[in-house]
Parts: C-alpha cells; sequence; structure tokens
C-alpha cells in the first residue's frame, strides 16, 4: 500500500511533465476532421446576416485564424469584424495544430449564435495560454458566434 501511495504522485508528476501542446504542420491544402473543399465558402464576416431568424445553419466559412487551443489543439478563434469568433472541433473527432494559427482556412460544420458563460470563457482564456488577471477579469457572459467544424482546410 506504501509503494502505491508514493507511486501515485510520481505518475501525476510524469503526466503533468509529458503534456505537449499539439504539434505538428498546418501547410496548404491539409486537411483535419472530414474531408472539404473551398467551394462556395464564405466570409466568416457574412455569418451574422445567414443567422438572422435562425438558431442555426449549417455552413462553409474562411478567415483567418487567431488563436488555437494550446492544450490540446481542440478550439480555435477565427477573426471576424464583431471579434474572434470560436470553432470548436465537432465530438472532439479531430484536433489542429499550434502552428495553425495565423492561417487562412475554410471551415465546414454548424454554426450558432449562443450565450457563452463566464465559467466556459474562463477556460477558453486559460486554454488559449492568457494570465491569471486577464482570466479573473472575465465577469460577464458573452453572445457570440460558434461553430461545431466537422472539417478544416488550410488556404
Amino acid at each position: 500500500m506504501k509503494k502505491i501511495l508514493t507511486l501515485i504522485p510520481a505518475l501525476l508528476f510524469s503526466l503533468i511533465i509529458l503534456a505537449q501542446p499539439p504539434k505538428g504542420d498546418a501547410n496548404t491544402g491539409m486537411t483535419f476532421g472530414e474531408k472539404i473543399s473551398a467551394d462556395n465558402a464564405i466570409p466568416a464576416n457574412d455569418l451574422v446576416a445567414k443567422l438572422q431568424g435562425t438558431k442555426a445553419v449549417d455552413v462553409k466559412i474562411t478567415g483567418k485564424v487567431v488563436e488555437v487551443c494550446k492544450s490540446e489543439g481542440c478550439w480555435l478563434r477565427m477573426e471576424t469584424a464583431n471579434g474572434p469568433m470560436l470553432i470548436k472541433m465537432k465530438d472532439h473527432a479531430f484536433l489542429v495544430p499550434l502552428s495553425m494559427n495565423g492561417k487562412t482556412i475554410v471551415a465546414e460544420g454548424t454554426a450558432t449564435l449562443k450565450e457563452t458563460s463566464v465559467e466556459m470563457l474562463k477556460h477558453y482564456a486559460e486554454d488559449g495560454g492568457k494570465s491569471k488577471e486577464e482570466v479573473d477579469a472575465i465577469k460577464e457572459p458573452k453572445k457570440e458566434i460558434t461553430m461545431q467544424a466537422k472539417g478544416i482546410l488550410v488556404m
């Protein structure tokens, strides 16, 4: 029993030390998730108009990645005129590398307009590598467009 209690902290410490953010390339033409094309993609800025009068819309959008989840690569933020838009990978079926940051992509999936809780905003800020002060400054929920992406293509 004593050996097990000694091994548990060592194992946990090893897992923390070995945890690495996603690495790899995000080169032009590479796809993540389902294979998609750029055909009929609309600029991310046009998404607000597409969502008028509806809760969700299946869409293909294009835009520049401004942030990637540093812990797993399970979400990214795309630049829009109204601020960064959150794109999550549907069912965590795929991850994207940190090198996707700054790239222009096409994302296909279901977009919705929803309110993100303070708790989730803080979680995303922590995953994005924000400082404790930046995380603590989040006090209000945010109404934003989010997307569950089934596939991403690097342009």
